[in-house]
């Protein structure tokens, strides 16, 4: 028999909104003993159904996969015929919007709440799918996850990998280990060569950082692209270089490419090699961005990428990370040429879009120049917003003129 979580009186409202998430703080009590990641039954005061999902410990008990009745869970799971269709729609949408194509073959498929499939990341590349759980019940779904991109794909399917290891629970008693779920016979690779808007890329999903590659940046590498011909271009926090090809292919007269990993600059060396770039148009610096920003000449560059890891992981770190992006936009600024372009990011969940854009105006107030904001700048299509959960809306960025 199904377990449910029985709802305290006045605390359903947010599920009949829709949001995809049961806060601790609203459950009563729960009927039965469930497993970390066992798809329980939430009901409200009186005992209606209200929704399906993964029961989990933490601050959120409940991760919402289903507000219907459609489909019933056995012994704590859903069957697979539930995950084809959820995998499917996915797959569906992005087939409709074009993504996948013959200059873009790879994309993320799902992107956990956008996709009414809170927990579960699916990225893409070219016939590889690469699986990260965050949740003990998406992991223990991942065999039928697996089918399920099968009898999506077809044949077009490579192979499925497992990369949660650092992302799933730990204390949940997983057994984790990043890993091939399945993979055709005959293949070998551990790495491949993507396309994204018609630029090659190296993807390396097994030791790369999360999936192997930052796919939620395609849409802000072709601006970027647009705005470098003839220009000089800084690319800070580059990991594998996606920023620097793209400013390389649209012309740019020297493209400087830094981050502190030696790892990910080998990656960009290969990258522009692989691309056919004349070597003299780039440079690979291997060295904390913030230390090279700051010792080079004002003037030097006419257009700065700043785009760096997440400076906060919980709502405790983001009165410093506010700070950290107020010093860090406000070197850029003192630093690009006049008449230059920056684009500055924040991937920081817990930094909504205004409290990024104070902390940038802070930065060019501090150094008094002025300063345009010509595009806001966000995720692509393919990294949906589910509109019952803005949470979901990670990414913001500014394109910035200054004179």
């Amino acid at each position: 028999m199904i377990k449910k979580v029985i709802l305290k009186k006045g605390r359903d409202e947010s599920l009949k909104r829709f949001h995809p998430w049961v806060f601790s703080g609203a459950v009563q009590r729960i009927e039965g003993e469930p497993y970390e990641g066992e798809v329980v039954e939430v009901v409200d005061f009186a005992g209606e159904f209200l929704a399906y999902g993964h029961y989990q410990v933490g601050s959120i008990s409940v991760r919402v996969l289903a507000f219907d009745q459609e489909y019933e869970p056995v012994d704590g799971e859903f069957g697979l015929d539930f995950w084809v269709e959820k995998i499917y729609l996915a797959y569906k949408m992005r087939r409709t919007l074009g993504i996948d194509n013959s200059q873009t073959n790879c994309y993320r498929l799902v992107h956990g709440e956008g996709d009414n499939l809170p927990g579960l990341i699916i990225d893409y590349y070219d016939g590889v799918a690469v699986v990260q759980a965050h949740s003990a019940g998406m992991y223990l779904s991942e065999a039928k996850i697996c089918e399920a991109l099968k009898h999506c794909y077809g044949g077009a399917l490579k192979a499925v990998y497992d990369k949660s290891e650092g992302t799933a629970p730990f204390k949940a008693g997983l057994e984790l280990g990043d890993k091939y779920l399945w993979k055709r016979e005959d293949f070998k690779e551990e790495e491949s060569p993507v396309l994204e808007n018609g630029k090659s890329f190296l993807v390396n999903w097994e030791k790369g950082q999360k999936t192997g590659f930052f796919l939620d940046q395609r849409d802000n590498r072709r601006m970027v692209g647009e705005q470098s011909r003839g220009k000089k271009v800084l690319n800070l926090f580059c990991y594998t270089g996606g920023f620097s090809i793209y400013a390389l292919a649209a012309g740019a007269r020297k493209v400087v490419s830094v981050d502190s990993s030696k790892v990910a600059m080998a990656m960009v060396d290969r990258n522009v090699a692989y691309n056919g770039f004349e070597p003299q148009r780039h440079e690979s610096v291997c060295e904390d961005a913030i230390d090279y920003l700051k010792k080079i000449p004002e003037g030097e560059f006419d257009l700065i990428i700043v785009d760096p890891p997440a400076f906060a992981k919980h709502r405790g770190s983001l009165n410093n990370a506010l700070r950290a992006y107020k010093r860090l936009n406000a070197c850029a600024i003192e630093k690009v040429a006049r008449g230059g372009i920056i684009f500055t990011y924040s991937c920081s969940q817990v930094v909504d879009k205004q409290a990024f854009a104070l902390a940038v105006f802070s930065a060019a107030a501090s150094v008094g120049r002025s300063v345009k904001i010509l595009r806001r700048l966000t995720q692509p299509a393919d990294h949906p917003v589910n509109i019952y959960h803005p949470e979901g809306e990670y990414l913001k960025g500014l394109m910035l003129y200054v004179e």
